[in-house]
């Protein structure tokens, strides 16, 4: 589909450190651009609002000049050309956010924005005159105290307007955790893999589950998942599927065992198991890290204080020490606190 070639280019342009930029409805054009050596994200590429309606919007703002508020846009488009979906859509996909941050505010009232411009639209058609200022005044509707989206809300509503995590990814803020429990990302095992390595503990965000049947009549699936380097597909066979399926709908947050055969420069994974990510993540400890300085070192203490924690089953204990230049050696101590 357009939306997955749209996604195999935003991981490309993240491989090779191009800055995509989100959509903006002041800089971004219908289709994409390069400003300052980044991507300036396409109106017309976000879902369900049409690529007439963005050249309109496009029209209008070079004729008119950027748009001076939220208001200022609805005052000055046509809303036969830019319905109520396309309205929501920008917003989730952030379009708005300079003129007006709170995306969530904008999908709430968007049955009141959309009649706003229609409204607008016809006193430019009809042309009617008021008696007081020489022409008809639509009151800016007051728009209802909406909460704004943050963190996993917005990157969901943003999913659905793009088809891809643009500006961030839920599991960002676990990648240290999942590291602990020898995890790694999908760029990172794809260059593993082509290094020789074939077994890995993986992440991601359950995109998509297409389960088929083979000549026997067993079902497998192909699993698509996304994590904070882009997104991979996973080769479930009918046993692995039959253990993880209930784990694998579309939405859920998932660690996968998998299995990596790299071929002709093509590397594929194969799905061994998979469980929920708070599962993997819910026994991970944190380490205790002791920073030391070498005028104030006493191993004596030092070991007084950390006996009694030994044997323990929290995290591991890890001691820190400068050896000059701006580096640092750190060594791990055998048991837990």
């Amino acid at each position: 589909s357009n939306t997955d070639k749209l996604a195999v280019f935003y991981q490309d342009a993240r491989r090779f450190n191009v800055k995509v930029r989100a959509p903006d409805i002041n800089r971004s054009g219908c289709d994409f651009e390069v400003e300052d050596g980044e991507v300036l994200y396409a109106l017309g590429a976000i879902r369900n609002v049409g690529m007439e309606a963005m050249r309109h919007v496009v029209e209008v703002r070079e004729e008119g000049g950027p748009f001076t508020c939220l208001f200022d846009f609805l005052e000055r488009i046509d809303p036969k050309s830019v319905n109520k979906r396309a309205i929501e859509n920008l917003a989730r996909a952030g379009a708005f956010d300079r003129l007006h941050p709170n995306r969530a505010q904008i999908v709430a009232a968007a049955d009141t924005l959309i009649a706003y411009a229609q409204a607008k639209a016809a006193d430019r058609v009809s042309d009617q005159i008021s008696m007081f200022s020489g022409e008809v005044v639509q009151q800016r509707p007051r728009l209802p105290a909406t909460e704004t989206w943050v963190g996993p809300t917005q990157l969901d509503e943003e999913l659905a307007a793009v088809g891809f995590y643009l500006t961030g990814h839920p599991l960002e803020d676990m990648v240290d955790l999942l590291r602990r429990k020898h995890t790694v990302l999908f760029a990172e095992a794809l260059q593993q893999a082509e290094e020789g390595k074939e077994a890995f503990r993986m992440c991601g965000v359950v995109r998509r589950r297409q389960e088929r049947a083979s000549a026997r009549g067993d079902k497998f699936a192909f699993v698509s998942l996304s994590d904070p380097t882009g997104e991979y597909e996973v080769m479930f066979p009918p046993e692995a599927l039959r253990a993880s399926r209930e784990f694998l709908e579309p939405g859920r947050a998932v660690t996968i065992k998998v299995r990596a055969k790299a071929k002709d420069g093509e590397v594929r994974f194969f799905g061994d198991a998979a469980e929920p990510l708070d599962k993997t993540i819910e026994n991970v400890a944190a380490s205790l890290r002791v920073h030391l300085s070498p005028q104030l070192l006493d191993i004596e203490s030092l070991k007084k204080r950390l006996q009694p924690a030994n044997g323990g089953k929290g995290g591991e204990v890890v001691l820190v020490g400068a050896i000059g230049h701006g580096r640092e050696v750190e060594l791990k101590l055998p048991g837990r606190f």
